[in-house]
């Protein structure tokens, strides 16, 4: 019984952890591309090149939270764990992907 109980913990933790790097995610690229909307609504974007700078980096940011994730905490990488692991950053980013496609539709109107 307390075998059950900790692998359920343990999924659960692998989830919310998953979830808030998801999260955290999204929440970086959300204000990118906030800041591009700016930068094409006042005419500074001059470049195709320029369009969403600093991509790299933020992914680069949510495989470094990963590793830690996983070196800070070896048992959430192990016996299937790690699937919940990323089932949360899937749903963590596409939480706040749902989130932004409702608001642009409100934004549009019927």
């Amino acid at each position: 019984m307390s075998a059950t109980l900790t692998e359920i913990a343990r999924a659960m933790l692998g989830l919310l952890l998953g979830g808030t790097i998801g999260l955290g995610f999204g929440l970086l690229q959300d204000a990118a591309h906030r800041r591009l909307t700016q930068r094409q609504e006042s005419g500074r974007l001059h470049s195709g090149w320029a369009v969403m700078p600093g991509s790299m980096r933020r992914v680069a940011y949510l495989l470094v939270a990963l590793v830690a994730v996983q070196i800070i905490s070896p048992a959430l990488f192990t016996d299937g764990i790690q699937w919940w692991v990323s089932g949360g950053v899937a749903g963590g980013y596409g939480a706040l992907l749902f989130v932004q496609l409702l608001r642009e539709r409100a934004a549009r109107g019927p």
